[in-house]
């Protein structure tokens, strides 16, 4: 056993891990940029008031935190969304709103290891600040379900469980439940699945809810459909009527088939304020994919300006679990487009010429690092996964034309330096 290893809880990344790593992060990548967001970046470390003003002074027990040279209090970010909201309201009177951003950034969290959880992992960030429309919820959506999609989950892997807080909150207010237990029954009922409902009722005593509202939370968390809240709130209640646009202008942009309403979806962090949203895998065999909402009070909590925002959080330890399970793992192979090997110094020049003319057209090219016999070269080639091999000898050194190698079907091709 090596005498040191990663800190409990982090990951290495070795060649063939990292390639998996930065497959996902292309697909993040591209489905940010495809739907017109812009990437930001922010420090790892934050200001301990900072994420204690957005979380409650409890979030200190659950992250790493520590005390510069100076006596600051600093932590390891948990997230990403106290940085972006630093950064908005900084510049809040300056910035031509809605924006779109994007961000992807490494996040750490002292807790308890579980399925799907470790203490640090990589989180994508979508966030549209500035715009009031179910089209923000509908557009981070948009763009979650474009990178899933591209990875080779369809909606028959994966579902987005659609809820409200806005909606779950009037249903509490016509059921007549008190609506100082508002905010205790929605951090209990985000625990559901996670904990048995035997213990969701002794949580929601603990709390002061009389036991006849706990009767009605639960009849209430078990709607199963947006009609059944339309029975009880109207076709016309503002809450409903946002969700019901929301499926609307999923169907018109084709990914409906991910969405289903759930009332139970809450999201436990108090700021969200309106629609909120989570994705698992359709057995539900693991925690979030993803997730997020709206959450309009966030930059007044913090100094700002009160301003619409929507936000989703994507990490990487999840979706790269899913993917194994389903044996859908992108970039499992090395993605070396040409190896350039050589028999001996004399052939070397030759082959240095080769590689730095596949280089200078992009080409991802590997250059043997010393003379290597042609059966030694050829193993290395296919042990790299490379598509194309060059082998230069001293034949090929003297008449200045070598043959390419396609690894996959076995033929070669002659070129010349020129024609390459």
């Amino acid at each position: 056993m090596a005498k040191y290893a990663a800190p409990r809880g982090m990951r290495d990344f070795y060649p063939e891990e990292y390639r998996v790593h930065e497959a996902i992060f292309n697909y993040w990548r591209k489905a940010s940029k495809v739907h017109g967001f812009e990437f930001y970046d922010s420090p790892v470390v934050e200001t301990l008031e900072l994420l204690e003003r957005k979380s409650g002074e409890e979030i200190s027990e659950q992250i790493y935190t520590f005390e510069d040279k100076s006596n600051r209090r600093l932590a390891l970010r948990p997230e990403l969304t106290p940085s972006l909201a630093r950064m908005i309201i900084s510049r809040q009177k300056a910035l031509n709103f809605p924006i779109k951003w994007a961000a992807i950034g490494q996040c750490f969290r002292y807790e308890r290891m579980t399925r799907g959880r470790k203490r640090e992992h990589y989180q994508w960030n979508l966030d549209i600040i500035g715009e009031e429309s179910v089209m923000a919820e509908a557009e981070v959506l948009s763009t979650a379900i474009d990178a899933v999609s591209s990875m080779g989950l369809t909606s028959s892997d994966i579902k987005v469980h659609i809820g409200s807080r806005s909606v779950l909150g009037e249903l509490f207010d016509a059921s007549g439940i008190d609506k100082k237990h508002f905010d205790a029954c929605f951090l209990v009922i985000d625990k559901r699945g996670k904990i048995s409902d035997e213990q969701m009722v002794e949580l929601l005593k603990e709390e002061g809810v009389p036991q006849t509202d706990i009767d009605k939370i639960f009849k209430l968390i078990s709607i199963q459909s947006l009609e059944q809240v339309i029975e009880q709130l109207g076709n016309d209640n503002w809450s409903v009527i946002e969700i019901k646009e929301l499926f609307a202008i999923a169907k018109s942009m084709g990914f409906a088939d991910y969405l289903f309403f759930d009332i139970s979806i809450i999201r436990g962090l108090a700021y969200y304020t309106g629609i909120v949203f989570e994705a698992f895998d359709v057995n539900k065999k693991s925690r979030a994919i993803f997730g997020g909402g709206r959450y309009n009070n966030l930059l007044n909590k913090l100094g700002g300006d009160v301003m619409p925002c929507v936000g989703l959080g994507f990490g990487d330890v999840v979706i790269s679990e899913l993917l194994e399970e389903l044996n859908k793992t992108p970039g499992k192979d090395s993605d070396i487009d040409y190896t350039v090997g050589f028999m001996d110094m004399d052939s070397r020049n030759f082959a240095l010429k080769i590689a730095a003319k596949l280089r200078l057209k992009d080409f991802k090219c590997d250059l043997s690092l010393k003379p290597e016999k042609p059966k030694a070269y050829f193993k290395k080639a296919n042990r790299i996964n490379a598509s194309n091999a060059i082998y230069i000898g001293s034949n090929e050194a003297k008449s200045g034309k070598f043959n390419i190698k396609d690894m996959r079907k076995g033929d070669s091709k002659e070129y010349t330096l020129e024609e390459l």
